[in-house]
Formats: C-alpha cells, sequence, structure tokens
C-alpha cells in the first residue's frame, strides 16, 4: 500500500504562500533542504499544508528516531502539563529532572559513578562539556577533529569543520582550539591499506601532540564516534581506543559528542558502544527528547561536581515538559525491540545503497553505521572529486516525488538518510525506490 500521495506539485501553492512569507519574515541566513510547509506529522509520515503525503528521511537531521509525535511521549507531555509547565531548576527541583538524570547515569556506558546535567541544545550540551572540562583540568586547550560538528555557539562554533557554511564571516574563534585530523577511510592515500591507514594517522596524532600543543595542556578531547555533518564517518576501533589511552595518560577528559550518532541510531543506545570505548563525559540532544528542545551532559561524577556552586546551569534547562518527553522517549530508544529494528532498518537500507553503487557511477561511496547511512556523490571514482550540484538535483527530484532528504559531507556532496526507525519495511522500501527513481533520472541525463 502506498504512503505517499500527492496532490499538487512539490510545493504545492499553500506551500509556495508560506514559504513566501518566511522569505519575508525569518532571515535569509536560515538554511532550509526543501520548499516543503508542514500540516501535520505522524511515525515517518508527513502531511503538508496542500495535503501531501510525505515519507521524512532526514527526520528532523536525526531527531526523529521514534517517530513523530509519539502516542507514549504526548501523553506524558499533556500529563505533566495538567501539573506546571516550568519552575526553573535554579529555583526549585522538577522531579522530572532528577528522574531523567537517574535514567542516564543508568543507561550511559561506564562502571564509575556518574551525574547528569540537562540543557535545551546540543551546542549548549558541548558547551558545558567543554567548561566543565576546563574547570575539572585547570586547563585550556581542547582538541577536535577535522570534519566535526559540534554546534553554532562561539565556542562550539570554534570546534565545528566546514568553514565556509558554518563559520564564515563570523569570527575571531575561541582560542586555544587545536584541530586534528580525523580517518576518513574512503579518501584515504590509495597506497594505503586500511590498517597502514590508521596507523598513519594514530602517527599524526602523536606528531600534532608535539607541533600544535603538548598534551599536559590539554583539557578535553571532542569526538563523534560517527560523524554526522562530516559525512556519517564511523571512526575506527584502534583511533579510538588511541584517545582513550591518551586521555588516561596525561589526565584529559574525553568526551563523545553523540547528538546525532547516539539514541538508538546505529543500533546501539550510543554509538560508542560497538567499540566498548568509554569517554568521560557523552554529550546528548536531538532524539532523546523526541522533538522536544532537550539536551544532556553525562559523565563522571568527579568531573561534574567539580564546578563550584551556581557555576553551571540555565533558565531552561531541565524543563519538566522536555524531561518527561526524553524519560519515555529513552524508555522506548533502549529497549531491545527498538535496537533490533535500527538493526534490521539498517541493513535493509545499506543492502539498497550497495546495489546503488554498482549500478550508478557518480556514487563515489556509500557508508554509515547501523540505520544512520549515507550517500556520496563524485564527478569521477578514480579522482573522488566532490559533486555538490548533483546531490542538490537528486534531492530536489526526490522530494518533488514524495520524499524529505536533507544534505551532508564536508563538501555537501552527500545525501543522508535518518529515517524514523518505526517506519514499517513497506515504506522505507517506498521511499528508497523514490530516492533510486531520483538518481537514476539524472544519471541518464548526464550519461
Amino acid at each position: 500500500m502506498q504512503t505517499i500521495n500527492l496532490k499538487t506539485s512539490i510545493p504545492g501553492p499553500k506551500s509556495i504562500e508560506i514559504i513566501e512569507r518566511r522569505k519575508n519574515s525569518m532571515p535569509l541566513g536560515l538554511a532550509k533542504s526543501t520548499e516543503i510547509a508542514i500540516a501535520s506529522a505522524e511515525g515517518g509520515i508527513v502531511t503538508d499544508v496542500d495535503g501531501n503525503t510525505l515519507l521524512d528521511f532526514a527526520g528532523g537531521i536525526g531527531m526523529m528516531n521514534i517517530g513523530h509525535r509519539n502516542e507514549q511521549v504526548v501523553n506524558a507531555m499533556k500529563e505533566q502539563l495538567d501539573k506546571y509547565i516550568h519552575i526553573c531548576s535554579l529555583v526549585a527541583t522538577p522531579e522530572p529532572y532528577v528522574e531523567l538524570a537517574e535514567l542516564l547515569n543508568k543507561l550511559t556506558p561506564g562502571n564509575f559513578p556518574k551525574k547528569t546535567l540537562l540543557a535545551n541544545s546540543g551546542s549548549e550540551a558541548v558547551e558545558n562539556a567543554i567548561n566543565i572540562a576546563r574547570y575539572y583540568t585547570k586547563r585550556n586547550a581542547v582538541i577536535c577533529f577535522e570534519g566535526g560538528y559540534h554546534g553554532r555557539t562561539l565556542l562550539t562554533l570554534s570546534l565545528t569543520s566546514k568553514y565556509a557554511l558554518f563559520k564564515k564571516g563570523f569570527g575571531p574563534f575561541v582560542n586555544d582550539v587545536y584541530r586534528f585530523s580525523a580517518p576518513n577511510a574512503y579518501r584515504k592515500p590509495d597506497n594505503f591499506s586500511d590498517e597502514e591507514y590508521i596507523n598513519y594517522c594514530i602517527k599524526q596524532f602523536d606528531e600534532k601532540l608535539i607541533s600544535q600543543i603538548d598534551a599536559d595542556s590539554v583539557a578535553a578531547i571532542i569526538i563523534e564516534p560517527v560523524q554526522g555533518e562530516g559525512g556519517f564517518i564511523p571512526m575506527p576501533q584502534l583511533f579510538l581506543e588511541k584517545l582513550r589511552n591518551v586521555a588516561d595518560a596525561y589526565g584529559i577528559v574525553l568526551i563523545f559528542d553523540e547528538i546525532q550518532c547516539g539514541a538508538s541510531r546505529t543500533g546501539k543506545l550510543f554509538a560508542c558502544e560497538h567499540y566498548d570505548v568509554v569517554p568521560d563525559i557523552i554529550c546528548m540532544a536531538k532524539s532523546i527528547g523526541a522533538g522536544m528542545p532537550v539536551s544532556a551532559i553525562t559523565g563522571k561524577a568527579e568531573i561534574l561536581d567539580s564546578v563550584h556552586l551556581g557555576g553551571i546551569g540555565g533558565t531552561y534547562g531541565g524543563n519538566p515538559i522536555a524531561c518527561v518527553a526524553a524519560i519515555e522517549a529513552l524508555k522506548i530508544l533502549s529497549s531491545d525491540e527498538f535496537l533490533q529494528r535500527a538493526v534490521h532498518v539498517g541493513e535493509l537500507i545499506r543492502n539498497k545503497l550497495d546495489e546503488w553503487k554498482s549500478k550508478y557511477q557518480f556514487i563515489g561511496d556509500v557508508r554509515g553505521l547501523g540505520a544512520m547511512r549515507l550517500i556520496e556523490f563524485v564527478k569521477d571514482r578514480n579522482t573522488k572529486e566532490p559533486d555538490v550540484e548533483i546531490a542538490m538535483e537528486i534531492i530536489k527530484d526526490a522530494v518533488s516525488n514524495g520524499i524529505i532528504l536533507i544534505r551532508a559531507g564536508l563538501f555537501s556532496n552527500c545525501i543522508r538518510l535518518l529515517p524514523p526507525i518505526v517506519m514499517n519495511d513497506e515504506q522505507i522500501l517506498q521511499g528508497l525506490d523514490v530516492l533510486e527513481g531520483a538518481i537514476k533520472r539524472v544519471h541518464d541525463k548526464r550519461s
């Protein structure tokens, strides 16, 4: 049975009208991947203001892993609304904050006492994690990585890679931030085997601890176990083990940014569980709130307890409505049934993407982990020159035929697939058929 149902062209006349209002009332720098104006959504299905039904393969950039308007989450929010909306944790203690902190302390990896600080966005989570690490170590320097994305505040923008899209015109940036190379197996030198390349990256890391910054001056190392904006690049096991060993040797706080790759997207509640490497602090946001603005910093109790009284916190961090949403979302996300479903969805997508790579010459690579999957488009498979235009052309075609998509990658030449895990197999395959149709039409036009 077809889920996609298009009554008008995409965008339809009502969407066009609202997009025009957006253009006149909102900053032009606020980008949008599609021309769709949304009326309602449920599960993995979005209905626009013209009555068109589409499949959501962007998932709010990884925010809707359990789907839109999950009934369990909505009911918890309604119940909380009847009690109170907000009190501010700096004034009084809302029990949902305590309950969510207890749950995250239990669910996150690590056999040590933990504590949790709540905030509103991924940027705030990262900013708090770095500030706490600096306070705890009494050091200033932070190591981050090429291709990493950590947010849009001044500090997190300083950590973020991809200069022209995110950083151009916004400097000067925070100092004592050192950007090291991150392994990207697809773009490794041709003369390296995978093992040789990883060993080379580890050697480069050691050299930069001499040429750029001394390890004794480093407060924190922050990395995404699977890069999100950078192009869904899983970090190699040996590389993450190297970071853990360096952090242990020099008293550095190891921070994993699991804002996009966490919340069961990869088939584990946290992506780092695939590697059996435990960070000192994990940053979470996006899908832990099932659409509500909530983020969390969970880590070693001694680190989070190091800050003086009043040194951390904010007006809205731990809002009770967001907390109850996150509590119910995490119950679902951490269930065996949901995790198995994420693995299954990932295999459905992976199998299709592998087929496409063998059929379409401008697909340079397909990769990811679990249900976090991506297609990278190139002008030539030998040179691997990125093809930005083709990715946009395919997205425009696919959206016009009923699926919602967004780009990714350091060169913006990739399409990321983040459909809600709750989509059924038929919906997943229908969406993939639409995407392949768009790929084929562009391929045939260029052949």
